[in-house]
């Protein structure tokens, strides 16, 4: 499996069967400016919430390359006014999906769409594909409900935000990994702006002191799961 990163929250596994890109924010992102976005390619993709960060590049993604979308039920009432047709909406709950199974978590966060129109409740997502389980915190606060994950999967990534602010920070994230019992962790949600900034090699000596490892991709690298 490939894990490739694509600035803030997004980024696209690519498995055995399909390529799953994840909450599409590249072209209003200055660190992903060398990212072409017409040239990335989906089967799924995947939304935590609607806020634009995490939903920009949403519509042109989709309506380009035909991806299935999976999101909340508000977020594809949002799609189908724009001529999104191809989406499977859920909510807290799990699906069997071609290329694997799909749990939709909560995630502790609000959530709008560009318009200003409700998003929906924010999520997560644990997926369990090519014999692997990995989980998708979404943008998150630390929260006790994590600690069920490490009851119901044997994780070996968690991908959690680490920029703070309006998510978890390295040293909750840190606490977060060692709720969903996961040893490696791969950071996003950091640096997109002055708010989210933060020290690289402090981040990853926090995980180190948890025993747990974190990763850290640049944009556009591909590292193998």
């Amino acid at each position: 499996m490939k894990y490739t990163y694509y600035g803030q929250s997004c980024f696209l596994l690519e498995t055995s069967l399909a390529k799953l890109l994840f909450d599409p924010f590249i072209s209003g992102n200055p660190l992903a400016k060398d990212i072409d976005v017409s040239k990335i390619e989906a089967d799924y993709i995947l939304v935590s919430h609607g806020h634009g960060d995490h939903v920009a590049d949403l519509v042109a993604i989709a309506k380009r390359t035909n991806a299935k979308v999976i999101c909340m039920p508000e977020i594809a009432g949002w799609l189908q006014k724009q001529g999104i047709t191809n989406i499977h909406d859920m909510n807290i709950g799990k699906f069997k999906f071609d290329f694997g199974t799909v749990r939709m978590v909560t995630a502790t966060h609000s959530s709008s769409l560009p318009d200003g129109s409700y998003g929906g409740n924010p999520a997560g997502f644990v997926l369990d594909v090519d014999g692997k389980q990995i989980y998708f915190a979404g943008d998150t606060g630390l929260t006790l409900e994590m600690k069920l994950l490490a009851e119901l999967y044997k994780l070996e990534y968690a991908i959690l935000p680490i920029g703070g602010n309006y998510t978890m920070d390295a040293g909750d994230a840190a606490i977060a990994a060692e709720y969903v019992n996961c040893p490696k962790v791969i950071g996003v949600h950091y640096d997109s702006f002055p708010v989210i900034s933060i020290d690289k090699y402090t981040a990853v000596e926090i995980f180190k002191r948890a025993q747990k490892q974190l990763l850290l991709p640049a944009i556009g690298e591909t590292i193998a799961l």
